[in-house]
């Protein structure tokens, strides 16, 4: 992070470019809903009134173009795993995606199920973990401020190196991928 210098007069303030980016980057996240199941209620009632995502600088948009930020919140399963990677193909550098919920982060209680992917990170790269089944909003906030920090901080690169696609086994074309 680069070293903030004030002058006596306090008009003059020196930094690195990349600090002053990714300092506003991080206060300006505008995230995607991706409500999947249950964890999606939990997800709204952070961004309404009691727990206010706006205060931070997040705000709701619907289309994958004008988002940074990815939540998925519940279950993904082999059918909507296509959608999801198009959505986050979509989605403008820099993107982040923040796995929400014990079904988005491991598969959860449906693990051994033939139809539910063992985790996002399978689909598109996650930047962020929150656990729970369903966490509670103050996680999810907590799990937001600490990816902001991480932005911040530099320790999430802006541009990263193409994933490759998704894998064959998630596919679906109306019949199992063999």
């Amino acid at each position: 992070m680069g070293v903030m210098d004030l002058q006596s007069e306090g008009a003059i303030v020196t930094t690195k470019l990349d600090t002053l980016v990714n300092a506003a980057r991080s206060s300006s996240l505008w995230y995607m809903l991706f409500g999947l199941a249950c964890c999606a209620i939990e997800m709204m009632a952070t961004g309404a009134a009691r727990y206010d995502f706006d205060r931070f600088g997040m705000i709701f948009r619907a289309s994958p173009r004008q988002c940074d930020l990815m939540i998925v919140a519940g279950t993904v399963t082999k059918k909507m795993a296509p959608r999801v990677r198009r959505l986050w193909e979509q989605m403008a550098e820099p993107r982040y995606v923040l796995a929400m919920g014990s079904c988005a982060v491991s598969g959860g209680p449906f693990y051994d199920s033939y139809a539910v992917v063992k985790g996002v990170d399978q689909i598109v790269p996650v930047d962020m973990y929150v656990p729970g089944c369903p966490p509670r909003p103050e996680a999810l906030l907590q799990g937001v401020l600490e990816l902001q920090r991480r932005i911040r901080s530099g320790e999430i690169p802006p541009v990263r190196p193409v994933e490759p696609p998704p894998r064959p086994d998630l596919a679906y074309d109306g019949e199992r991928a063999s």
